[in-house]
């Protein structure tokens, strides 16, 4: 049994937050329980592995050190992870309150862990609506605007392992706005990337129905990637 937590957003009936062995958990009447833990990831994050992961190979910009990534979808903040290991400064905005503050909290406790402090000091968390963000930055300077935007507005995650479905299920029962894929398409295109990531599972539809510029796929999932230079 872990702390209760307070002064957290509501949560629906039958879900809690609480403090289990020092991470912010959430926990289910019914005995399921789920955390942030990037140490999961520190395999992917090898240099030799992460330069194969599909996302990296989608995202990348050539002759930019540190290309600026705009996470407008991030969930749990697994590929944004992908990213910032792989150089770039990325802002994740998450619009749900207790996914925003689960990821919060796993951000803190890897910044104390050697291996993954140098990354996700290149992530910025915002808990907010990406849409309206990325419409301001169809209007700001060119310094501000991303280089990519990543999209993944198909939720949960699709991979098949236990823990992903047993984090599916928990996330499944929080009260999680509507997405207009279309209107986040547009303002993502609107803010004038060099590119835009849609992740996709390997049969999805298009998103928007949206023709991209090229696809990048596994065996699970495709990046359609969309250079809106060429559209």
């Amino acid at each position: 049994m872990g702390e209760h937590v307070t002064n957290m957003p509501d949560l629906p009936a039958g879900l809690s937050l609480e403090r289990v062995d020092g991470a912010l958990t959430l926990v289910s009447d019914d005995g399921l329980s789920m955390c942030g833990d990037f140490t999961r990831d520190l395999r992917r994050l090898r240099p030799a592995n992460l330069s194969h992961e599909l996302l990296v190979r989608a995202a990348r910009v050539r002759g930019v050190e540190h290309p600026r990534a705009f996470d407008a979808t991030a969930g749990m903040g697994e590929d944004s992870l992908l990213l910032a290991a792989a150089g770039f400064m990325v802002t994740l905005y998450e619009h749900d309150a207790v996914i925003a503050a689960l990821l919060r909290d796993a951000l803190d406790r890897a910044a104390r862990y050697e291996a993954l402090a140098p990354v996700v000091a290149r992530m910025s968390l915002v808990q907010g609506d990406s849409v309206t963000a990325l419409r301001e930055l169809a209007n700001a300077d060119e310094t501000l605007r991303p280089d990519v935007v990543l999209l993944d507005p198909m939720f949960p995650e699709r991979r098949k392992s236990a823990s992903v479905k047993k984090k599916a299920q928990l996330l499944q029962r929080l009260e999680r706005p509507a997405q207009d894929e279309r209107e986040m398409l547009d303002a993502a295109i609107a803010a004038h990337p060099r590119k835009v990531v849609i992740k996709r599972p390997l049969k999805g539809q298009l998103l928007a129905g949206m023709k991209p510029s090229y696809q990048i796929s596994g065996k699970a999932v495709r990046y359609d990637v969309i250079v809106p230079a060429s559209i």
